[in-house]
């Protein structure tokens, strides 16, 4: 899987947002199955202040004691899951999002072991979970939403995996995936074909 994902994200340049907001590191997870790669998301606790009850991407806001995005993004990931740095290979950034609370966000992907036992952290995460990659290739949505950023209006998919609404800026990020290394096509400045 790794290798698979070195050679896709190698052409691949990540946009990158000119604006001076605080930041953020958030790790794409993807199990190292060859066979049937999964990418782990995580649910919020509603106890939270910011995206409470939803699903993310293991990360959050850079520390001052944080070297780069990427530190950021593993030591968050081990406090949010249990998942320590040393098991996960990083790969390649993607493109920077924005999060509605004024947060720029850098994501990058990174290959951990599928077996390895995640643990959610109470105090943050509700629970942890998987979704093969190939339940996202056709595109199947629950429905589709309307965002503005900077002028333009994005059209993002929300996909519904058991119990979990993959929505908003997660979607974005998974777009931003997919279609980087498996060339899925989803255009989020266009509204979907029948829909």
């Amino acid at each position: 899987m790794r290798d698979l994902l070195a050679e896709r994200l190698a052409s691949y340049a990540p946009r990158q947002l000119a604006l001076d907001y605080p930041e953020a590191g958030i790790l794409v997870p993807i199990t190292d199955d060859h066979q049937n790669p999964e990418m782990v998301f995580t649910l919020r606790s509603s106890n939270l202040n910011t995206h409470s009850g939803q699903v993310a991407y293991p990360g959050g806001k850079r520390d001052q004691e944080d070297p780069s995005l990427v530190a950021t993004a593993l030591r968050e990931t081990h406090e949010e899951i249990g998942l320590p740095p040393d098991r996960v290979d990083v790969i390649a950034p993607l493109s920077q999002v924005m999060s509605r609370y004024g947060i720029l966000v850098t994501p990058y992907v990174g290959v951990i072991p599928g077996d390895y036992p995640l643990a959610p952290n109470p105090e943050e995460i509700d629970s942890v979970f998987r979704v093969p990659l190939s339940f996202f290739m056709d595109d199947i949505r629950e429905r589709t939403d309307t965002l503005s950023f900077m002028n333009h209006t994005f059209y993002v998919p929300c996909y519904r995996w058991e119990r979990y609404q993959i929505w908003g800026m997660s979607a974005v990020v998974l777009v931003d995936f997919l279609n980087a290394v498996y060339d899925a096509g989803i255009d989020l400045l266009e509204p979907p074909q029948g829909g």
